[in-house]
Parts: structure tokens; C-alpha cells; sequence
């Protein structure tokens, strides 16, 4: 898949950046967002066939956005081009098989995903920026019946693909789809998502003995925080009528600095809809609303509103073409200017995104 854009920001940012985005980072700039390359050879039970494997590789912007920050990931430059990699086994339960996967693999914890062809806007939302992007270790799922599935996770961390501290993060959640046209997701993850360990690229006088890993020296953190990240996420997808379609997101985030520290907290959620106008041709919106009074996503207290309107044209099998406004905006000065250290409360945009890809996987991916 090749996922390219041209966006401008009439604010006329310094440097050309979009504050606050997941992908579309840049303004007034012809940008390569993606390039993946996904592999996949999945379990088939009709044939008997109880394992398979898949690895996604990607290269871009939205590479950097992923794993490019070493507050989650120590050593990113290791891992920043491989987005998923996970071999999957199944085990049949009267009917329904018991999923296994291990490996690295995209977080399920938002209504958003990474492939711009499987979303209904362009950009992503605050909270799909905000919530984890992926996770490593063992994730397992298992269908009650046709109307209830239940997924449970064990991993290093949220955007950890190597563990930076001896806890390991859990997921309960489940699926329920009372009919083909409705389904409800509900997520909630347990973590502790402050290292244990520091690295030292560098390592300066008296440093030199220090113990390495891979090559890399590290010194333990001593007092290391240890308090606990809680995400409460549900979302909701309602096929209305064959031409509409409507989403709702509420999530809950608690996070604190020790186990004795006072919980901080961010709240907020988003309501889409898109409607089919033609065979090819689709209009969709949102609306988010993020409160980060501890400054947990945006790095300031403050309280978040976006919304985005957007078109999607189908040229052909493969071929898409987004035309996308987007009005962010906050209740204090938060979106860069043309001036160096002077802030506005809004910032929109007005982007052009083409997606091209090509291969045997049907459906969303």
C-alpha cells in the first residue's frame, strides 16, 4: 500500500507542522504518510490448516509517529519499520476456534486503525494519537457464540516491543454483535508504563563498565515509578441503513507517577457517521472531544475539540482519493504560528490523500 498527501494549514505554521496529529504532520508539503508491505499466510480450518503468520512492514511519516518515541521504546531505531509481526495458532473449541497470536501486533484499543483504506476520514483523531499503537506478547480470543467474543492479552507494555520494566500489561475486553449491523466493543487495560532502566548511547567517565545490552549501555533507575495506567475504551459501529453508517468512542485514562500518587486523568470520545452519496463516493464526519486537564496526551492542561468533514472517492479497485477540512482546536493557545513562540486556540486544515495498493487480502486490514 502507498498512502501519500498534500495537506495545507491556513494558520501558516512555523516549520510547516501540524500540531497534535497522529499522521497528516505536515502542512503546505507533498508527503509520503506510508509505504507498507504486509505479509500474511492466515489459519484456515477448512483445510486443516491450524497455524499462519503476518508481518507489516512500513516506511514513512507514519513510521516515525508509531515508534519513534523512546519514552515507549528504548531502542525504536530496532523495530521502527516492522509495525506487525505475529504467527497465530488455533485451536477448535465445538466449533469455534481458540485464537493464539504471539509476536508484535496493532493495539485494538480505539475505533481507529493505522490503514488509511479501512478508515472513514483521512486523518486520525486525537484519541487514536493518545491511545497505544501496538503491543508485544501473547493475545488470545475466543468466540462464546455467534453474538459474543472475548479477548484477553498479556504484553511487555503499550508501544513496547522489548519490556522496559518487570510488570506485563493485561487486556479483558470483549465483542458483542447482536446483529450482522451492530457491534460493541468494550476494552479495559491494566499497565505500568515507566521504565525500570535507563539507556546511555553515550557513556561518559566512570560509564565504561557499565553492563550493555546488544551494545548499549544502561544503568538501572533507582526509586523507579511504578504506578499504574488504566484504560477504560469502548466503541460502537451501527450499519443504520445500506447507505449509513455510525460510530461512537468513549474513553477513560488514568495514569499516575507511583503507586501512591495521585491518579491523573483524561476523558473524552468521538462520534462519526458516513453516508454512501453514490456507488464511489462517500461523505463522512467526526466530532472528538478530549479533556487532558493533566496534560497526559497534548503535554498541557487543557481541553480538546476537533471536527472533520471528508470526502472519499473510489477511482477504481485499489485507488482511493480523500478531500478532507479539519478544525482543531483548543481553550488555550496551543497550534503553532507563523511567529516563533506565539500560539493560537485553533489551527484548520485543508488536506488531498491518495491511497494506492495491490494483493491477494480482501476486507479491511
Amino acid at each position: 500500500m502507498l498512502d501519500t498527501y498534500y495537506e495545507y494549514n491556513f494558520d501558516d505554521p512555523v516549520g510547516r507542522v501540524n500540531l497534535l496529529r497522529a499522521y497528516d504532520v505536515s502542512s503546505n508539503n507533498f508527503s509520503l504518510n506510508q509505504a507498507d508491505l504486509l505479509l500474511e499466510s492466515a489459519p484456515d480450518l477448512s483445510i486443516d490448516k491450524r497455524f499462519g503468520m503476518r508481518v507489516d512492514f512500513q516506511y514513512g511519516q507514519a513510521s516515525e509517529t508509531l515508534q519513534g518515541n523512546p519514552a515507549n521504546e528504548l531502542r525504536p531505531e530496532i523495530y521502527r519499520n516492522v509495525f506487525q509481526a505475529y504467527g497465530s495458532y488455533w485451536i477448535p473449541i465445538h466449533g469455534n476456534p481458540l485464537t493464539l497470536d504471539f509476536g508484535k501486533w496493532a493495539s485494538s484499543l480505539g475505533i481507529e486503525g493505522n490503514y488509511t483504506k479501512d478508515q472513514w476520514d483521512y486523518s486520525r483523531s486525537f484519541w487514536f494519537d493518545f491511545l497505544p499503537f501496538y503491543h508485544s506478547g501473547l493475545r488470545a480470543s475466543s468466540k462464546a457464540n455467534d453474538l459474543l467474543t472475548f479477548n484477553y492479552w498479556v504484553t511487555n507494555g503499550t508501544q513496547q516491543t522489548e519490556a522496559f520494566n518487570n510488570f506485563k500489561d493485561e487486556l479483558v475486553g470483549f465483542v458483542l454483535q447482536p446483529t450482522p449491523s451492530l457491534s460493541w466493543t468494550f476494552n479495559y487495560y491494566l499497565g505500568q508504563e515507566h521504565p525500570d532502566v535507563m539507556y546511555i548511547t553515550n557513556p561518559g567517565p566512570g560509564q565504561q563498565n557499565l553492563p550493555t545490552q546488544q551494545g548499549t549501555a544502561f544503568v538501572p533507575i533507582p526509586n523507579a515509578p511504578n504506578g499504574r495506567l488504566k484504560i477504560s475504551d469502548t466503541y460502537l459501529t451501527w450499519q443504520a441503513t445500506s447507505a449509513l453508517s455510525l460510530g461512537a468512542e468513549a474513553d477513560y485514562v488514568t495514569d499516575q507517577l507511583y503507586s501512591y500518587s495521585p491518579y491523573q486523568r483524561a476523558t473524552g470520545g468521538a462520534l462519526y457517521a458516513r453516508y454512501q452519496l453514490t456507488p464511489s463516493f462517500w461523505l463522512a464526519t467526526r466530532s472528538e472531544y478530549l479533556a487532558d486537564p493533566a496534560g497526559l496526551f497534548s503535554g498541557q492542561p487543557q481541553y480538546l475539540k476537533e471536527a472533520t468533514l471528508t470526502g472519499e472517492y473510489k477511482v477504481a479497485d485499489g485507488f482511493l482519493v480523500f478531500v478532507e477540512w479539519r478544525r482543531d482546536a483548543s481553550n488555550r493557545p496551543s497550534f503553532l504560528t507563523p511567529a516563533l513562540y506565539v500560539y493560537d486556540s485553533h489551527q484548520d486544515t485543508l488536506g488531498f490523500g491518495l491511497v494506492w495498493w495491490l494483493g491477494q487480502k480482501e476486507g479491511s486490514w
